[in-house]
């Protein structure tokens, strides 16, 4: 799922007269994988709240703190994003 587009292939594609749908359909595969990126963030996300909650009602420290630092580590990789 993570792709690298860079600008320039956008413009390329942008630049080709013949036909406007190579830009379009790299735009639309951008969102897409962009959307599917967030949707899969989101499910790890819950899922990992969900594991933490269980850890707590356990009383399961080492699994909490493995799952707590796995929710970190995913949020600070979506404030880079």
């Amino acid at each position: 799922m993570d792709k690298y587009y860079s600008y320039a292939d956008f413009l390329k594609a942008m630049g080709r007269s013949q036909t406007v749908t190579e830009a379009e359909k790299l735009l639309n595969e951008i969102y897409m994988d962009l959307f599917l990126n967030h949707v899969h963030r989101e499910q790890r996300k819950e899922r990992l709240l969900t594991l933490i909650d269980d850890a707590l009602d356990q009383k399961n420290k080492g699994s909490f703190v493995a799952f707590a630092q796995e929710l970190q580590e995913l949020q600070r990789e979506s404030e880079v994003l």
